[in-house]
């Protein structure tokens, strides 16, 4: 649903935000006349290596006890020799579908269905245990539809029907070739099964993609690192395999817990690597180097979930998070103090959803999670594996979502313990060359027309659904997937040729479709959000219709508005511009609105708090003492910010923790000095981890003005639990009056009032509303429990009368006083 301004509707608007990406400092998008152009890389024919799960040789041994983890009693997987014709991408224009050229190739499908009963990946066999009273509906991703529909949703698309419908005839040949040599999209999203290391009943077999390395050989405690005992085969696609059989007492023959690297010669030389497809990965004390750790413990020891997943929201009201730095002590914090303290919080606060940050490992801390080296390990600094699954599953039993912060867009240029050079070459994972590597975020960019890297990316987004039971992802980095440029030194316009045509990435966009229809199609009920900055049309429109297919797209022109505005003097706000802004999204797409995230926290940046109150909150936030106009202002227009935000600026609301009672730190995460090559010197912190914390007890104290704002948060959340004004049908805004300062607009309803003027208070202030009856204050930012100043009068009732103001058919009076926000609702008795 889409604002509607005097009846039109608005595009979306640019916006100039990049989320921080390397170290500790958010930067900014550049912009430029000019867009950067390369050709696109023609597609990859797909391959698939295989060979039988079992070596011939050790089929005499017999497995004895339990199995631990996936297999079936026989591993053979019969192989078949396929060709197929290969299209190739247009390398001039990306707009003109080319001819196909003829390409036989043979495939062997490793990609087989286990027949073995009770087992879907490593936890699945708690299946039964854990939902043994609900009937589990097959899984089907649907097939393509027509890609029409969206050129009547919008008309503009027809002008690019010719690059538009190029792009979904790749999607479809994609879904068709999976089809055809991988049996599904369900089978090709589990290369986890057979990729890594896969438990059988008679042993491990490890398999790693590794086409440039020249011989491979699995080491590891449980060999005592002897790279002559583990010698890897290689098949003609380059996919290397070793079986471990079971010790001669039936018992696993790599110990759960135990270190493991392969062992590569490559064309850079002898090479170590963490496993790519990894579980698990650990930093040992004093150490710099990560070691990939074989992750299988006992049944018993397993964690068994116990909640069903909650369904999503109409509303989503996200509480983005980080574990590491959710305690109030200067330390990394864990999973299971997050479970225990930070969940109940988020569940009292009233959001429905907690999106955690830095799941994946990465071995920069100060990376925020986003240079990622092992894609399928969760983070061993805030705890094991079996204490995710715990944290995940109380936040089920307390009925939130939890989405994780997923990236797909980069990289770590992490050669030791990260994708990077992995089989020795530099266009293993990514693209070779400068098109490779993201010179602002010094990351590598993934080839998403190699069909290898499709199946790792589907794989583990699939992963994190299916072993976790994460309700959705984050898609970090969307836009600069979505183009070659990355969208640095573009400034969007809007101007529908900058979002199809010769900069935008195809391969990436039908890995987009790809993965959002896998997760609809198999976990309807998972939401999925893409971090876009550009505003590429269609990219919350469902794929059959021709979209990307993502549930909603982050409003990234928000934050930046409220930082241009903020920077202005009082009487220089233009309510236009900020109900334009807020309102300005695309029909039928979604968005999560946010006044701030993780962003605007970050060191080198200031939270709206900040911008508001500056050092006075150092000095200035306690009860006891006064407070001075600086503090009454950036309190009162801190709580206007929010809910006007959270009222017109999407169908679902984003809040980075901390910041619902204006955290007075930014973040700066530990860090030592940094000597650049060019000669540069960075200063660091002295490794502190005084500002990557967050002081919750802030918020709670009762005899700090923090908590008033925490407090009007709770309120704003439980409002829209209540009402739903986010996503109810009804929007409608009567009034932006440069000269009072007003914004007066319906949610569902509700009628809200802002008036943002800095003195002026108006009695009997006349606002429109649609429904007659009598009224009555349900939200009132001048409530003193929300640090205010108490000039409401709650147990006033308003009457509406017929006869059309602000063309609304009926109208009410009210009293607005300066710097506050008033909601009313229709009385029910």
């Amino acid at each position: 649903m889409a604002f509607a301004l005097t009846g039109i509707r608005l595009p979306t608007v640019r916006t100039s935000r990049l989320s921080a990406r390397s170290g500790f400092q958010g930067e900014q998008w550049r912009r430029a006349a000019d867009l950067a152009f390369l050709p696109r890389m023609p597609i990859k024919v797909p391959f698939l290596g295989s060979s039988s799960d079992s070596d011939p040789a050790y089929t005499s041994i017999s497995a004895t006890g339990k199995v631990l983890v996936p297999g079936t009693e026989s591993d053979d997987v019969p192989s078949s020799t396929l060709s197929t014709s290969n299209t190739e991408a247009a390398s001039a224009n990306p707009q003109v579908e080319p001819d196909a050229g003829q390409l036989s190739t043979a495939f062997e499908l490793i990609g087989a269905e286990s027949t073995s009963e009770g087992y879907k990946g490593s936890n699945s066999s708690h299946a039964k245990e854990r939902v043994e009273d609900v009937e589990e509906k097959p899984r089907c991703v649907p097939p393509p539809g027509s890609g029409r529909r969206i050129y009547e949703i919008d008309p503009l698309l027809v002008g690019h029907r010719s690059h538009l419908d190029y792009r979904y005839s790749q999607y479809k040949k994609m879904r068709e070739m999976i089809d055809q040599y991988e049996g599904s999209l369900d089978a090709f999203s589990r290369g986890y099964e057979k990729f890594g290391f896969e438990r059988s009943a008679s042993g491990v077999t490890y398999r790693e993609w590794a086409p440039g390395a020249k011989s491979a050989t699995l080491i590891g405690d449980f060999n005592n690192w002897n790279p002559n005992t583990n010698v890897m085969i290689r098949n003609e696609y380059g996919v290397w395999e070793v079986f471990l059989p079971n010790n001669a007492d039936g018992s696993p023959p790599i110990p759960h817990g135990s270190r493991v690297k392969i062992r590569m010669d490559t064309p850079s030389g002898i090479k170590d690597s963490i496993p790519a497809w990894i579980k698990y990965s650990v930093q040992a004390r004093g150490e710099i180097p990560y070691n990939g750790i074989y992750y299988d413990p006992p049944e018993e020891e397993k964690y068994v979930f116990e909640h069903p997943q909650p369904k999503a929201p109409k509303s989503l009201r996200i509480y983005e998070s980080h574990v590491g730095m959710s305690s109030p002590e200067p330390k990394i914090n864990t999973y299971a103090s997050f479970r225990d303290d930070v969940l109940p919080r988020i569940k009292k606060l009233g959001y429905n959803a907690v999106q955690i940050m830095a799941i994946q490992e990465h071995s920069y801390y100060a990376s925020f999670g986003y240079h990622v080296t092992n894609f399928f390990a969760p983070s061993s600094r805030f705890g094991t594996p079996d204490e995710l699954k715990s944290l995940i599953d109380r936040a089920h039993e307390l009925g939130l979502l939890v989405l994780m912060d997923i990236v797909h867009s980069h990289a770590s240029n992490n050669v030791l313990d990260g994708l990077n050079q992995f089989d020795g070459t530099d266009s293993h994972y990514f693209h070779p060359g400068p098109r490779g590597h993201h010179w602002m975020w010094d990351s590598r960019l993934f080839n998403y027309g190699s069909w290898e890297v499709i199946r790792f990316l589907l794989s583990n987004a699939r992963w994190w659904l299916e072993e976790y039971k994460f309700d959705g992802f984050r898609f970090d980095g969307v836009t600069s997937m979505m183009y070659i440029h990355h969208g640095l030194a573009v400034g969007f316009t809007g101007n529908y040729n900058e979002y199809f045509g010769y900069a935008t990435d195809v391969d990436a966009v039908v890995y987009l479709m790809l993965v959002n229809d896998m997760i609809h199609g198999l976990y309807p009920e998972a939401v999925t959000i893409g971090e876009d900055v550009s505003g590429m049309p269609t990219f919350c429109i469902p794929i059959q219709d021709g979209g990307i297919g993502f549930d909603y797209r982050l409003h990234m022109a928000i934050p930046d508005k409220w930082i241009e505005i903020m920077k202005l003097k009082d009487e220089d706000w233009k309510m236009g511009e900020i109900v334009s802004t807020l309102t300005n999204r695309r029909w039928l797409e979604k968005c999560v609105a946010y006044a701030e995230s993780h962003d605007q926290a970050l060191v080198g940046d200031k939270t709206i708090a900040f911008w508001l109150m500056d050092k006075d909150m150092y000095d200035f936030m306690a009860l006891d003492r006064p407070s001075t106009p600086r503090i009454d202002r950036g309190i009162a227009l801190h709580k206007m910010i929010r809910l006007v935000t959270m009222g017109l600026g999407g169908e679902g609301y984003l809040n980075f923790m901390g910041n619902e009672f204006g955290h007075p730190e930014w973040i700066d995460f530990p860090r030592g000095v940094q000597h650049l090559p060019n000669g540069k010197v960075i200063p660091g912190n002295n490794n502190s981890y005084d500002k990557c914390r967050r002081m919750f007890d802030l918020g709670d104290a009762d005899y700090l003005r923090y908590r008033g704002m925490q407090e009007f948060d709770q309120a704003m959340q439980h409002l829209e639990e209540k009402y739903g004004f986010m996503t109810s049908d009804h929007q409608y805004i009567s009034r932006m009056d440069e000269g009072d300062k007003m914004i007066v607009f319906e949610g569902g309803d509700l009628v809200f009032v802002f008036n943002f003027h800095w003195t002026n208070s108006y009695f009997d202030y006349r606002v429109g509303c649609l429904k007659p009856g009598k009224y009555k204050v349900v939200l009132d930012s001048d409530d003193k429990l929300f640090g205010g100043f108490n000039r409401i009068d709650h147990t006033a009732e308003y009457f509406s009368t017929d006869g059309s103001y602000d063309n609304r058919p009926r109208s009410f009076l009210v009293y607005a006083p300066s710097r506050t926000v008033v909601v009313y609702a229709l009385s029910e008795d």
